[in-house]
């Protein structure tokens, strides 16, 4: 995530820092060194609004969390500044703590301000924030059917009967064929309780598949009106799956200066380690959306079948070998995300590379 310094407040300033809880918060209210107080209230609106009615600060300051975003939403109708701490940050890591309450990291966020070292991270639009999750719900629900196929691939093993294989196998015709094997489980007799449990799996199989469908279908229904989705569309080998994380995750492009920031919100840069002589280079970091991270690097295996430009980078990668697959694989999705931000920045199609259009 991008961070900014905070300039640092006037002594006239009322700060009002919140150690945001699921049930309780802790606000501290920090007037000066000398001059501060805390309280406890519920995690409710109610609350924390009639809290910022009652010192009226100049700032609001708070981690992000699960709580961060309608907090904000709060303070943008009350007219009061909020900023958001990037708790991912090294600035942001204290090792080494005798004692951590929660009025120590209410006070933290007063004093970090103070100093102009607070690392806030912009939290987007509520209507941001409810796409995102959407994209995030289909996603669990695509891994929850891997995870109900591969219990029925279990089952019918065990049982040494052939394992469904391929795209069509989980199919109207497949699926109804896996289901003859099948019987409900008050049915069953002591010796094909299997029979039982295929039924049940088959039966959340169903649901999660229709779920899936509701969500893809609402997914789609907003990508039409979208002009990022629009842009994105013309990339070889990048679905609507993608295209709609891309957007939802980058919904103010031009928020990041360099695509090398765009990489480090995404997590596809390597961890380093630097002192003195020693220049380590680790694995990538991982940080900020997973959801994003998950879909370039499966985007970019297909990419490899249908996009020469993103052939012809997987091949300099690996040198036309069969190591480091998995690098370049990750390489590869950490450029795609760089050329994707840039067609939303500038709102330019995809162009081919000079020498893929030579060969074209």
């Amino acid at each position: 995530m991008t961070t900014t310094a905070i300039q640092t407040a006037t002594a006239a300033d009322t700060i009002l820092a919140i150690d945001l809880g699921k049930y309780k918060s802790v606000a501290c209210v920090y007037r000066a060194a000398d001059d501060l107080r805390f309280t406890t209230v519920p995690s409710s609106r109610q609350e924390l609004g009639r809290l910022i009615d009652k010192y009226h600060p100049s700032v609001v300051l708070f981690e992000a969390c699960l709580l961060a975003g309608w907090v904000r939403d709060l303070c943008l109708e009350k007219g009061v500044k909020c900023l958001v701490a990037n708790t991912t940050s090294e600035a942001w890591k204290f090792k080494h703590l005798k004692r951590k309450t929660d009025k120590d990291d209410a006070l933290r966020l007063a004093e970090v301000y103070r100093l102009g070292k607070f690392p806030a991270v912009a939290i987007p639009e509520k209507e941001v924030r409810e796409k995102r999750g959407l994209i995030e719900t289909r996603q669990k629900l695509v891994g929850r059917r891997v995870a109900l196929q591969n219990r029925v691939r279990a089952l019918l093993v065990s049982q040494g009967l052939p394992a469904p294989c391929g795209a069509k196998a989980w199919g109207v015709l497949g699926l109804e064929g896996i289901a003859a094997y099948a019987q409900p489980i008050a049915e069953c007799g002591p010796l094909e309780l299997w029979r039982g449990r295929l039924h049940l799996a088959l039966t959340e199989l169903g649901h999660v598949q229709g779920l899936l469908g509701q969500a893809e279908k609402k997914l789609d229904e907003m990508a039409r009106t979208n002009e990022g989705m629009k842009i994105l569309d013309t990339i070889p080998g990048v679905g609507p799956r993608t295209a709609e994380a891309v957007v939802a995750f980058l919904p103010d492009p031009k928020r990041f200066r360099t695509g090398k920031q765009v990489s480090a919100y995404g997590g596809l840069v390597p961890r380093q380690y630097q002192s003195a002589d020693t220049d380590h280079r680790g694995r990538i970091t991982k940080r900020g959306p997973r959801t994003l991270r998950q879909l370039l690097v499966e985007c970019a295996w297909v990419m490899l079948r249908y996009n020469r430009w993103a052939r012809a980078v997987y091949e300099r990668l690996t040198h036309g070998g069969k190591s480091r697959k998995k690098q370049a694989i990750v390489a590869l999705a950490r450029k795609l995300l760089v050329r994707c931000w840039a067609m939303l920045r500038d709102g330019t199609p995809w162009r081919a590379d000079p020498a893929e259009a030579a060969r074209t």
